[in-house]
C-alpha cells in the first residue's frame, strides 16, 4: 500500500471546511426558536435541499468505504443496494410520503402510534435509537478514523473518533435540522466531485474502460449473481434487498425526517425522487473504482482501505484536500443525521409524553443534551465494527436482524385496514424474538450459516403473519381513527385530479416513470 502523503495546502483546505461548518452551525442556531424549527427545519425545506440531504445522509463515509471495499472483495453486486434505493424512493414518494406529511408528525414512531398504539411506538423508537447510534453513528466514526489514521498512524482510533464526533456534534447540536440539511447539501456536492475525480484518474491509470472489462473477471462486474454468491445472491436481491431498502428509505427516522421538513407534499416528493436520481451515478464513481483498485492494488489485504488508498495515492495536492474534505464531509453527514433523528425520537416520543408541560424551547434544549449523550456512546462502541468483513457488511447484517418487523408494520398497516393494535404487538414481539435468536445462533455462536439477505425476508414473513393472525384475533380497528393512516384509491384519484392542472414536468408520476426507466437500463446493461 502506498505511504499516504498530505501537503500543507491540503490540510488547509480540510481545516477551512471544518471552520465553515462550525460557523454555519452558529449562524443557524440563532434561527431555531423552538422544537419545530430545531427538529424539522420549520417544515419549510424545498426539494433540492431535501434530495441532496437524503443523498448525503445515505452516501456517508461508511457507504463510500463500503461500496468500493465490497466491489474490491466480492464484485459490483453491492450496487444492487443503490439502484434498488431508486425503486424504493419511487414507492415511498407515490404511496407513503403524502400520508406521512399530511399527518404533521415529528417522528415515524409517532405515526405508528396513530396507526396501532403506544406499545408499537415505544418499540420502534427504541429500535431506531439503537440502529442510529450503534450502526450509523458508530459506523461513520470508525470509517472516518481509519482514513485519518493512514496519515496519523501513531494516533489511536478512539482519539481520532472523539475529535470527529466533537466537530460533527457541535454544528448539529447548535443548529438542528436546518444546519444538518444545509451542510448536507454542501457535503453531497463535495462528495460527488471528489469521487468523480478519483474515478477519472484511476481510469486513466488502468488504461480506460476496455482495460477494466478485459482484465477483471466477468462475475465481479455482474449485478445478478448466483444463489451461493457471498455478496448479493439473486434471490436475496429480489427478497432481502427491498426489505432493507424499504426500512432505510421509507421508515428510518434519519432519512424520513428530511421529507417531513418539506414545505409541501410536492416538494417532499420531488426531493425523494431527486435523491433517487442521485443514487444511480455511484456505480460509476464509487463502486467501479473498487473494481479498478483490483488492478491498481492487487495485494491490498483490507477491503475497507480501498477508497482511502486510492484517494491518497492518485490525487495531486489541492485535489486531495478537496476530496478529503468531501470524505470527511460524508462522515459529518452520517453523524449529524443519526444524532438529529435520535434526539428527535427521545425528545418527542419519550420526554414530551412524560413531561407534557415542557414548552417548545425547553424541548429543544432537551434534544441538545440527548445528542451529546448518544455521541459519547457511539465513540465507545465504534471499535467493535473492526470484527466484521467490511463496514458495509456490518451495517446490512445488523439491519437484516432488526428491521423486518418494522417493514411489516408499515407495509401491512398502510394497505390492510383490518390491521389493529393487537396484531401490531404480536408483530414486533415475534420479529424481535426471532431476530435476536437468529443473531445469537448465526453471528455469536455460529450454529449455522445463513446469508443475511435470506434472513431478512424470513423474518419479514414471520412478522407479517403474526400481524395478520394477531389482528384477526381481535376486533377490527375504528375505521374513522385509521382513515388518515391508510392508502386508498380515493386518495390516488384526488391526486390525479390535482395533477391534471399541472404541466408534465411538475407531475411526479412522469418523473417516477422516467427514473424507473433509467434504472432498468443500467441494471440490464450490467446484469
Amino acid at each position: 500500500m502506498p505511504t499516504p502523503q498530505i501537503s500543507t495546502f491540503d490540510i488547509g483546505i480540510v481545516l477551512a471546511y471544518f471552520v465553515g461548518m462550525i460557523v454555519l452551525g452558529l449562524v443557524l442556531a440563532r434561527r431555531s426558536k423552538g422544537a419545530e424549527d430545531y427538529f424539522l427545519a420549520g417544515r419549510n425545506m424545498i426539494w433540492p435541499f431535501i434530495g441532496l440531504s437524503l443523498f448525503a445522509s445515505n452516501i456517508s463515509s461508511t457507504t463510500l468505504v463500503g461500496l468500493s471495499g465490497d466491489a474490491y472483495a466480492t464484485g459490483i453486486s453491492v450496487y444492487n443496494y443503490e439502484w434498488m434505493a431508486a425503486v424504493i424512493l419511487v414507492i415511498f414518494a407515490v404511496f407513503f410520503l403524502p400520508i406521512i406529511i399530511r399527518r404533521q408528525v415529528f417522528t415515524m414512531p409517532e405515526f405508528l402510534a396513530g396507526r396501532y398504539d403506544g406499545r408499537v411506538r415505544t418499540y420502534f423508537s427504541i429500535l431506531t435509537l439503537f440502529l442510529s447510534v450503534v450502526v450509523e453513528t458508530a459506523g461513520s466514526l470508525f470509517a472516518g478514523a481509519i482514513v485519518i489514521q493512514l496519515v496519523l498512524p501513531d494516533v489511536p482510533l478512539w482519539q481520532i473518533m472523539t475529535v470527529l464526533a466533537l466537530i460533527a456534534g457541535f454544528y448539529t447540536v447548535t443548529g438542528g435540522l436546518s444546519a444538518v440539511m444545509y451542510t448536507d447539501a454542501i457535503q453531497a456536492i463535495l462528495l460527488l466531485i471528489g469521487s468523480s475525480v478519483i474515478t477519472w484518474i484511476a481510469l486513466e491509470k488502468i488504461g480506460g474502460w476496455n482495460a477494466l472489462f478485459d482484465q477483471i473477471a466477468p462475475e465481479k462486474l455482474s449485478l445478478v449473481r448466483p444463489l451461493g454468491d457471498a455478496g448479493v445472491p439473486w434471490l436475496g436481491l429480489i427478497t432481502g434487498v427491498p426489505i432493507l431498502g424499504f426500512y432505510y428509505w421509507a421508515t428510518n427516522q434519519a432519512i424520513v425526517q428530511r421529507a417531513l421538513a418539506a414545505k409541501t407534499v410536492d416538494h417532499g416528493r420531488w426531493g425523494a425522487l431527486f435523491a433517487g436520481v442521485l443514487k444511480l451515478p455511484p456505480l460509476f464513481i464509487m463502486v467501479l473504482p473498487g473494481s479498478m483498485a483490483i488492478l491498481l492494488y492487487p495485494e491490498l489485504d483490507n477491503a475497507n482501505l480501498v477508497y482511502p488508498t486510492m484517494m491518497f495515492d492518485l490525487l495531486p495536492a489541492g485535489l486531495l484536500g478537496l476530496t478529503l474534505a468531501g470524505f470527511l464531509a460524508a462522515i459529518m453527514s452520517q453523524i449529524d443525521s443519526a444524532l438529529n433523528s435520535a434526539s428527535t425520537l427521545v425528545t418527542m416520543d419519550f420526554v414530551r409524553r412524560a413531561k407534557p408541560d415542557l414548552d417548545s424551547r425547553q424541548l429543544m434544549y432537551v434534544g441538545r443534551v440527548v445528542m451529546v449523550c448518544f455521541l459519547i456512546f457511539a465513540i465507545v462502541w465504534a471499535p467493535v465494527i473492526s470484527n466484521f468483513r467490511s463496514i458495509f457488511a456490518y451495517i446490512q447484517a445488523m439491519f437484516s436482524y432488526a428491521v423486518p418487523p418494522v417493514v411489516a408494520l408499515f407495509v401491512v398497516g398502510l394497505f390492510w385496514r383490518r390491521a389493529n393494535s393487537a396484531g401490531g404487538f404480536a408483530c414486533f414481539v415475534t420479529g424481535l424474538a426471532l431476530g435476536l435468536a437468529g443473531f445469537l445462533a448465526i453471528e455469536v455462536f455460529g450454529l449455522f450459516s445463513l446469508h443475511f439477505l435470506y434472513m431478512a425476508p424470513l423474518l419479514f414473513l414471520a412478522s407479517a403473519l403474526a400481524l395478520v393472525l394477531g389482528s384477526l384475533s381481535a376486533p377490527a380497528p375504528d375505521a374513522a381513527k385509521i382513515e388518515e393512516f391508510v392508502w386508498s384509491r380515493s386518495l390516488f384519484a384526488a391526486e390525479s385530479a390535482d395533477l391534471a392542472g399541472k404541466p408534465a414536468w411538475q407531475n411526479y408520476r412522469y418523473q417516477a416513470i422516467a427514473l424507473l426507466a433509467v434504472t432498468a437500463i443500467i441494471v440490464v446493461i450490467f446484469r
